[in-house]
């Protein structure tokens, strides 16, 4: 699923323009964010891909779902 990842005062987020959702990433598999996985507050896991770390955000990527959480 394509999803835009933005970092605003309240730190780095996620936002899933085809349900109109924006959560905040909880945790972070790496520091570096790229090649790992992300979870948000509703519990979702996402897998991101591996971009070069100088990647600049807002940006949008194709993410996949591995688990956790409710579809709202």
């Amino acid at each position: 699923m394509k999803v835009m990842l933005r970092r605003n005062e309240r730190g780095l987020s996620v936002y899933v323009p085809k349900k109109d959702l924006e959560q905040p990433v909880m945790e972070q598999q790496r520091e570096t964010l790229w090649g790992g996985w992300v979870r948000l507050k509703n519990g979702w896991l996402l897998e991101l891909p591996a971009l070069d770390e100088g990647t600049r955000l807002p940006v949008t990527v194709e993410a996949r779902r591995i688990d956790g959480g409710s579809d709202a």
